[in-house]
């Protein structure tokens, strides 16, 4: 491992001035640095500077979630550096929008759920394996192939045209897909003015936005400019959601598929839902003809919620090992929205959700 600088900026501005930076020829952000540890376990990068953001926009006494108005209405404001746990436990969270605290409430294990933060969890790298092995020259790496097309792919994704077969990391994105989230940043173009100088900007950017395909960009999955540092995240109150994933066993797993889910019912009719689904492509999957098609149903019509579902694998293609997400998924999207419902799907099930 190369020798690397760490580096303490006062605020998100001045963290942003030395993402910029020219003497750095590979400045690195680190939070939680859950992923970035790993990053340099594997040999993955070499930076010469790790700048730690970990406490920006804490100060004492503040509350990592917090209501705000939001599009209209109230909503939840979860700073960058809010921990996983924090959102899991936060009453307000609970309250306004319970899919966000259920996406990572069995996220890694407690340990790392006490370090990572939300922001790092929507920007970690994929978690193929041939991506995370230094001994493959992938795509995502500036190679010249997809090692999952023709090789290992039980854990890879059923949509999106490639040429990299990634599934999104991340569980809370789709979670904040479905609650109308926002990403706010500072820095980026004309960003350079140092710490609060006059030359800083920000900006913001839909949930959705947040991440691009394959074939747009091989070698990152976001769409933040250079420069630009990641300072909170804000979501519209969505009371009526839930979250549901399927694992290959109930401990520290990665989810082979999960699906998100929000409601707004009247006398005990769905008028209006959103439904994203997880670990099934390179970014946060809408399904929006699930979504219409639970618009009119009762909240007890189990049947036809079931019949929606299945719409979530619409379109699909499946590789040569991970047909089984066609069943899965499914599940999962049902399971979700019954949960938004108000069932307590995991007491009835037996399971621990």
């Amino acid at each position: 491992m190369q020798p690397f600088a760490i580096a303490k900026p006062t605020d998100h501005a001045h963290a942003a001035a030395m993402l910029a930076d020219k003497r750095f020829a590979l400045p690195v952000l680190k939070a939680g640095g859950m992923d970035v540890v790993d990053h340099l376990k594997e040999g993955l990068i070499h930076p010469d500077v790790l700048i730690d953001v970990k406490r920006l926009g804490r100060a004492a006494g503040a509350i990592p979630v917090r209501r705000e108005a939001v599009g209209g209405g109230e909503g939840v404001r979860i700073d960058a550096a809010c921990t996983l746990a924090e959102l899991i436990e936060s009453p307000i969270a609970t309250e306004l929008a319970p899919v966000l605290g259920q996406s990572v409430s069995n996220a890694a294990t407690p340990q790392v759920r006490n370090v990572a933060t939300v922001a790092g969890n929507l920007l970690q790298r994929p978690r193929c394996w041939y991506y995370r092995n230094e001994q493959f020259n992938c795509l995502k790496k500036g190679g010249s192939q997809c090692f999952a097309a023709e090789g290992e792919n039980a854990y890879h994704a059923i949509f999106g045209p490639g040429p990299c077969h990634i599934v999104h990391p991340s569980n809370l994105a789709p979670a904040l897909a479905v609650c109308g989230g926002v990403v706010h940043v500072t820095g980026g173009a004309g960003g350079a003015g140092g710490a609060g100088g006059a030359g800083s900007k920000r900006r913001s950017l839909p949930i959705e936005g947040l991440f691009h395909m394959p074939e747009k960009g091989i070698l990152s999955e976001h769409n933040l400019e250079p420069g630009e540092v990641v300072t909170h995240i804000t979501a519209e109150a969505r009371p009526m959601s839930g979250f549901w994933t399927i694992k290959a066993k109930a401990s520290f797993d990665w989810p082979m598929a999960f699906a998100a889910a929000a409601l707004r019912v009247e006398n005990q009719r769905i008028r209006w839902a959103s439904v994203c689904a997880g670990a099934v492509a390179p970014v946060p999957w809408m399904l929006p003809k699930v979504a219409e098609a639970l618009v009119g149903l009762t909240i007890d019509d189990e049947a036809g919620i079931a019949k929606a579902a299945a719409l979530s694998v619409e379109g699909a293609k499946p590789m040569r090992d991970n047909a089984y997400k066609l069943k899965l998924l499914p599940v999962a999207v049902k399971r979700a929205v019954l949960r938004a419902a108000g069932r307590d799907v995991a007491k009835e099930m037996g399971v621990w959700a």
